[in-house]
Protein backbone atom coordinates (compact mmCIF):
# COMPACT_ATOMS: atom_id res chain seq x y z
CA UNK A 1 0.00 0.00 0.00
CA UNK A 2 1.25 3.67 -0.95
CA UNK A 3 1.68 5.99 2.12
CA UNK A 4 -1.37 7.64 2.89
CA UNK A 5 -1.57 8.44 6.36
CA UNK A 6 0.03 8.25 10.52
CA UNK A 7 -1.97 7.38 13.43
CA UNK A 8 -1.69 10.08 15.61
CA UNK A 9 0.57 8.13 18.31
CA UNK A 10 3.00 6.25 16.15
CA UNK A 11 6.41 4.77 17.21
CA UNK A 12 9.34 4.42 15.47
CA UNK A 13 11.52 1.36 15.60
CA UNK A 14 15.18 1.31 14.14
CA UNK A 15 15.99 -2.30 13.69
CA UNK A 16 19.79 -3.35 13.86
CA UNK A 17 21.63 -0.57 13.32
CA UNK A 18 24.62 -1.56 15.92
CA UNK A 19 28.76 -1.90 15.62
CA UNK A 20 28.75 -5.56 14.63
CA UNK A 21 26.55 -4.89 11.90
CA UNK A 22 26.77 -1.80 10.08
CA UNK A 23 30.08 -3.07 8.80
CA UNK A 24 29.03 -5.98 7.53
CA UNK A 25 28.59 -6.36 3.64
CA UNK A 26 25.31 -4.41 2.61
CA UNK A 27 23.43 -3.93 -0.43
CA UNK A 28 22.94 -0.23 -0.43
CA UNK A 29 25.27 2.20 1.67
CA UNK A 30 24.80 2.11 5.06
CA UNK A 31 25.97 5.59 5.28
CA UNK A 32 22.67 6.80 3.59
CA UNK A 33 20.53 3.96 5.72
CA UNK A 34 21.76 5.60 8.77
CA UNK A 35 21.01 8.82 7.74
CA UNK A 36 17.52 8.43 6.98
CA UNK A 37 17.10 6.58 10.48
CA UNK A 38 18.64 9.30 12.32
CA UNK A 39 16.52 11.98 10.22
CA UNK A 40 13.06 9.92 11.02
CA UNK A 41 14.24 10.05 14.54
CA UNK A 42 15.05 13.01 15.16
CA UNK A 43 11.68 13.76 13.48
CA UNK A 44 9.82 11.52 15.75
CA UNK A 45 11.59 12.91 18.96
CA UNK A 46 10.65 16.38 17.43
CA UNK A 47 7.23 15.42 18.12
CA UNK A 48 7.59 13.34 21.47
CA UNK A 49 6.60 10.34 19.89
CA UNK A 50 8.30 7.13 20.82
CA UNK A 51 11.84 6.11 18.79
CA UNK A 52 12.20 2.21 19.85
CA UNK A 53 16.59 1.50 18.94
CA UNK A 54 16.61 -2.70 18.61
CA UNK A 55 19.62 -4.34 19.18
CA UNK A 56 20.24 -8.11 18.73
CA UNK A 57 22.50 -9.83 21.11
CA UNK A 58 22.15 -13.49 19.95
CA UNK A 59 19.61 -15.92 18.52
CA UNK A 60 16.64 -17.88 19.74
CA UNK A 61 17.65 -21.25 20.84
CA UNK A 62 16.64 -24.62 18.78
CA UNK A 63 17.57 -26.46 15.71
CA UNK A 64 18.57 -24.64 12.04
CA UNK A 65 20.04 -26.43 9.34
CA UNK A 66 22.58 -23.66 8.97
CA UNK A 67 25.86 -24.02 11.01
CA UNK A 68 25.38 -21.87 14.47
CA UNK A 69 27.72 -19.05 13.97
CA UNK A 70 30.31 -20.07 17.50
CA UNK A 71 32.50 -17.95 19.09
CA UNK A 72 32.36 -14.89 20.65
CA UNK A 73 31.58 -11.55 19.21
CA UNK A 74 33.87 -8.57 19.25
CA UNK A 75 33.64 -5.96 22.12
CA UNK A 76 31.19 -3.21 21.44
CA UNK A 77 29.48 -5.88 18.70
CA UNK A 78 25.77 -5.31 20.09
CA UNK A 79 26.38 -1.45 21.03
CA UNK A 80 24.09 1.20 18.95
CA UNK A 81 26.06 3.13 16.59
CA UNK A 82 26.50 6.78 17.63
CA UNK A 83 24.62 8.47 14.64
CA UNK A 84 21.11 7.47 16.26
CA UNK A 85 22.10 10.08 18.67
CA UNK A 86 20.58 7.71 21.63
CA UNK A 87 18.64 9.82 23.89
CA UNK A 88 17.11 9.46 27.11
CA UNK A 89 13.62 8.57 26.53
CA UNK A 90 13.98 6.31 23.44
CA UNK A 91 12.91 2.79 24.69
CA UNK A 92 15.95 0.21 23.74
CA UNK A 93 15.20 -2.87 23.08
CA UNK A 94 17.50 -6.00 23.23
CA UNK A 95 16.54 -9.01 21.04
CA UNK A 96 17.63 -12.51 20.58
CA UNK A 97 15.41 -13.53 17.59
CA UNK A 98 14.56 -12.02 14.51
CA UNK A 99 11.76 -9.85 15.23
CA UNK A 100 11.87 -7.20 18.16
CA UNK A 101 8.56 -8.18 19.29
CA UNK A 102 9.24 -12.27 20.10
CA UNK A 103 11.41 -11.80 22.74
CA UNK A 104 11.16 -8.32 24.17
CA UNK A 105 8.42 -6.97 26.21
CA UNK A 106 8.17 -4.22 23.60
CA UNK A 107 4.86 -4.52 22.65
CA UNK A 108 3.73 -4.05 25.98
CA UNK A 109 5.99 -0.84 26.25
CA UNK A 110 4.26 0.69 23.09
CA UNK A 111 0.63 -0.22 24.26
CA UNK A 112 1.21 1.14 27.95
CA UNK A 113 2.09 4.43 25.59
CA UNK A 114 -1.28 4.27 23.74
CA UNK A 115 0.74 3.23 20.37
CA UNK A 116 -1.59 2.09 17.13
CA UNK A 117 0.95 2.65 14.05
CA UNK A 118 5.02 1.36 14.04
CA UNK A 119 7.11 3.04 11.35
CA UNK A 120 9.87 0.52 11.15
CA UNK A 121 13.70 0.93 9.50
CA UNK A 122 16.91 -0.84 9.68
CA UNK A 123 18.81 -3.98 9.12
CA UNK A 124 18.16 -6.75 7.77
CA UNK A 125 15.43 -5.81 5.42
CA UNK A 126 14.32 -9.96 4.91
CA UNK A 127 14.98 -11.46 8.46
CA UNK A 128 15.07 -8.61 11.56
CA UNK A 129 12.87 -5.76 9.66
CA UNK A 130 10.18 -8.06 8.04
CA UNK A 131 9.87 -10.14 11.19
CA UNK A 132 9.45 -7.18 13.47
CA UNK A 133 6.65 -5.96 10.94
CA UNK A 134 5.04 -8.93 11.10
CA UNK A 135 5.47 -9.31 14.55
CA UNK A 136 3.89 -5.87 14.74
CA UNK A 137 0.69 -6.44 12.31
CA UNK A 138 0.02 -9.45 14.79
CA UNK A 139 0.03 -7.68 17.45
CA UNK A 140 -2.65 -5.31 16.47
CA UNK A 141 -0.29 -2.27 15.53
CA UNK A 142 -0.49 -0.36 11.75
CA UNK A 143 2.51 -0.84 10.23
CA UNK A 144 4.17 1.32 7.96
CA UNK A 145 7.83 1.05 6.31
CA UNK A 146 10.18 3.39 5.57
CA UNK A 147 12.05 1.51 2.18
CA UNK A 148 14.30 3.58 2.02
CA UNK A 149 15.77 3.44 5.61
CA UNK A 150 16.48 -0.22 5.18
CA UNK A 151 19.34 -2.18 3.47
CA UNK A 152 19.87 -6.01 3.61
CA UNK A 153 23.24 -8.60 3.03
CA UNK A 154 21.18 -10.04 0.45
CA UNK A 155 19.49 -8.28 -3.05
CA UNK A 156 16.94 -10.91 -3.10
CA UNK A 157 15.74 -11.41 0.49
CA UNK A 158 15.40 -7.59 -0.19
CA UNK A 159 13.50 -7.27 -2.90
CA UNK A 160 11.49 -10.32 -2.24
CA UNK A 161 10.30 -8.71 1.31
CA UNK A 162 9.74 -5.54 -0.52
CA UNK A 163 7.32 -6.60 -3.63
CA UNK A 164 6.10 -9.25 -1.76
CA UNK A 165 5.61 -8.82 1.96
CA UNK A 166 5.60 -5.39 3.13
CA UNK A 167 2.78 -4.26 1.05
CA UNK A 168 0.77 -7.39 3.13
CA UNK A 169 2.09 -6.06 6.48
CA UNK A 170 0.83 -2.41 5.86
CA UNK A 171 1.84 0.99 3.83
CA UNK A 172 4.91 1.46 2.28
CA UNK A 173 6.96 5.07 1.97
CA UNK A 174 10.62 7.11 1.59
CA UNK A 175 11.64 8.36 4.76
CA UNK A 176 10.79 11.84 3.31
CA UNK A 177 7.19 11.36 3.10
CA UNK A 178 6.84 9.88 6.71
CA UNK A 179 8.87 13.18 8.11
CA UNK A 180 6.59 15.17 5.82
CA UNK A 181 3.18 13.23 6.92
CA UNK A 182 4.54 14.28 10.45
CA UNK A 183 4.70 17.69 9.76
CA UNK A 184 1.42 18.18 8.18
CA UNK A 185 0.08 16.56 11.14
CA UNK A 186 1.76 19.73 12.96
CA UNK A 187 -0.15 22.32 10.98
Amino acid sequence: MALTMLDSNTALIVIDLQKGIVGLPLIHPIDGVIERARALADAFRERGLPVVLVNVAGGAPGRTEQPAQTGSRPDGWTDLIPELNRQAGDIVATKRTWGAFASTDLEAQLKARGVTQVVIAGVATGTGVEATARQAYEAGFNVTLALDAMTDMRPEAHDYSIRNVFPRLGETGMSREIIDLLATRDA
